[in-house]
């Protein structure tokens, strides 16, 4: 299956893209030469991978029906200190409600089928850097 996407210059650092009808636009901070008129292109990655295992987990509690009130991801990446600055680690965390009553054991299943089958974006960045994740269940 192919995909293309299309991503033009609005001037300085700018960028907008067309993606499905949504546009995304990014554009670098005033200290490297943009006006902050939108997003950095290597958190964005780091949105699409939360966005990826999020989605793919969703489904799967929901068809395991679980009782899902809040789900949130933070992505925590380490770069490296020389050009090109590439993440060199990844740590998802993944975060529940104890006061939803989730079976832990269908969390860490449909989490591990995201990691380990589904999630494409998880599978490329797995070729180029750490990916790990850990589970937390808040208050």
């Amino acid at each position: 299956m192919k995909q293309t996407i299309s991503c033009e210059w609005k001037g300085g650092m700018a960028f907008e893209s067309d993606i499905g009808g949504h546009t995304v636009r990014l554009d670098a901070d005033a200290e490297s030469g943009g006006s902050d008129s939108g997003v950095r292109p290597k958190p964005l990655l780091l949105t699409a991978l939360a966005g990826c295992t999020g989605m793919d987990v969703a489904a799967m509690l929901s068809k395991m029906r679980q009782p899902l009130s809040f789900f949130n991801l933070e992505v925590e990446a380490e770069t490296g200190e020389e050009h090109p600055k590439t993440y060199t680690r990844i740590e998802l965390v993944y975060q529940f409600k104890k006061s939803d009553g989730l079976d832990e054991s269908k969390v860490d299943k449909a989490i591990k089928l995201s990691q380990e089958k589904y999630c494409g974006v998880s599978a490329m960045l797995k070729k180029a850097c750490d990916v790990s994740y850990r589970v937390e269940y808040l208050d």
